[in-house]
């Protein structure tokens, strides 16, 4: 099992950068990976951006490259979702996922087995 608590939601003005976090616990695996997901009202979840446990591999949404960025710190078993110049169009509820699995960075919702209770960013014009 895997635990994951997302921290760092809030009401966030236009433009101004905010960090998220996923703190992990439970049964970590080095091949495994993190990802964030977000679903705003009325529309599906969708995929922001992912990372393996270990490695400097990422990947991240086309929607948000160059605004977001996904980082881990191992030594605390943090995953950050870093959102610069977010707009009100960034405004959801972000979810942390994970997947202790091999296999190459996913998109999809469904390859991920373990889900925080998500954390609500409202982005401000």
């Amino acid at each position: 099992q895997v635990q994951l608590v997302e921290s760092g939601g809030g009401l966030v003005p236009a433009g101004v950068s905010r960090r998220l976090s996923c703190a992990a616990s439970g049964a970590l695996r080095d091949h495994g990976a993190v990802a964030w997901f977000r679903q705003a009202p009325g529309k599906e979840r969708e995929f922001v951006g992912a990372i393996r446990w270990r490695g400097d591999t990422t990947r991240i949404a086309d929607s948000v490259k160059g605004r977001f960025t996904i980082s881990r710190d191992n030594a605390e078993n943090m995953v950050h979702l870093d959102m610069d110049s977010p707009v009100p169009d960034d405004t959801a509820v972000y979810y942390c996922a994970a997947r202790m699995t091999f296999g190459p960075l996913q998109s999809q919702s469904g390859a991920y087995g373990y889900w925080g209770q998500g954390t609500q960013v409202t982005v401000s014009s």
